[in-house]
């Protein structure tokens, strides 16, 4: 039998309506008495209908971010802003810093601008089509708020849940092509007309997340194995296809790490299209035939800084589809050196007390040790 790249058709083993249906019907069962089992606690995984705040932080902060490492950002956010109001109420700055280290660090400015939507309209939107118009609220995350806190019925379909649709229904399709997220849709539809619930959706994405993970599927623990296809011909490990991968664009920037004898480090406010208004140590993007050291060097002159500086080993650091190789160069702090200004601080590297990137540890940890070494 061939794989098939549309959606699931009532053909071949469930050709008769009624067997279809009934099938349904036994695996929705089956996947949310699952669910109940196996389901991995979140502290946003209350009692259904959900309050929408802390369900869309943690739709938010989900894209393109493992669950399991939401988890200690989602409640640091939540302990700092407990309510829409406080978010929308919120300096920029403050929200990023709460971000720092999660990444995408555009999402944090898109819920707050959504926080600040929602207060001006007095009331949350309560369908997905309504909640689509926030800003930075796509599909996916629209769909989910309105099922797991209004009672919505259009399917919150994410990775995990094309994954599932497309060893489900064997189907030859890329993650990410329109028609698995089609046909991810239909699946849980389906699986939701069994059982009209939106624990059967959250079950969905969880089981995506877990036994049909990408590598590899636990398929004899899966509840919806009786009706998978993939499994039945023993090739789950084949579906989905691939996502089309873009190819990295390489970067080189030079970094200058200052830093005093109270373990202070001079950090900068960056501007410009990439970690714009993060705070780092002195960072400038390289030209193609740029030598890391010369550019150093300017960079040290422009903060009144004529001491030696010392090399410390490059890092590779990546954004989005960008990969960075980074070269630090490490001085002692002088009193010549620029104090304090508007775009510039002193800070603890590990407590900056500002909104920064999962750079300025990974910096510390190596020019930390490169000073050590001397």
């Amino acid at each position: 039998m061939q794989a098939r790249d549309e959606g699931r058709a009532e053909t071949g083993r469930w050709a008769d309506r009624d067997t279809l249906r009934g099938m349904y019907t036994a695996l929705a069962t089956a996947l949310v008495d699952w669910h109940r089992a196996a389901r991995r606690p979140m502290p946003w995984r209350t009692p259904f209908p959900r309050e929408p705040y802390g369900v869309l932080v943690a739709e938010v902060m989900a894209q393109q971010t493992q669950i399991d490492r939401v988890l200690p950002f989602w409640e640091r956010f939540l302990a700092r802003f407990p309510t829409l109001a406080a978010l929308a109420a919120a300096d920029e700055s403050d929200v990023l810093e709460q971000w720092s280290g999660l990444g995408y660090y555009r999402r944090a400015r898109m819920l707050r601008a959504a926080a600040k939507a929602i207060e001006a309209r007095g009331e949350w939107p309560r369908t997905a089509e309504s909640l689509r118009t926030l800003p930075g609220v796509g599909p996916y995350s629209a769909a989910a708020v309105a099922a797991f806190c209004f009672g919505g019925t259009e399917p919150p379909v994410d990775g995990n849940v094309a994954r599932v649709a497309a060893r489900f229904g064997r189907l030859a399709l890329p993650l990410g092509s329109a028609r698995l997220l089609a046909a991810g849709r239909r699946l849980a539809a389906a699986l939701h007309a069994a059982a009209p619930s939106p624990e059967v959706f959250e079950a969905l994405m969880e089981l995506g997340g877990t036994l049909c993970a990408p590598a590899p599927p636990r398929c004899l623990l899966c509840p919806l194995r009786p009706g998978c296809e993939a499994a039945h011909h023993g090739d789950q490990d084949r579906y989905p296809l691939p996502r089309p991968q873009r190819a990295a664009e390489p970067h080189r920037w030079v970094v200058l790490w200052l830093e005093r004898d109270d373990g202070q480090v001079l950090l900068r406010e960056v501007q410009g299209p990439l970690l714009d208004r993060l705070w780092l140590p002195p960072l400038r993007i390289l030209d193609a035939c740029e030598q890391p050291a010369s550019a150093a060097a300017g960079l040290a002159a422009g903060l009144g800084f004529a001491g030696s500086l010392r090399t410390a080993p490059t890092l590779s650091h990546g954004i989005s589809h960008r990969a960075i190789t980074v070269h630090p160069f490490v001085g002692s702090f002088e009193p010549g050196v620029s104090e304090a200004t508007p775009d510039r601080r002193w800070a603890d590297p590990l407590r900056p007390g500002l909104p920064t990137s999962s750079l300025l540890v990974k910096l510390a940890r190596i020019c930390r040790a490169s000073s050590w070494e001397v």
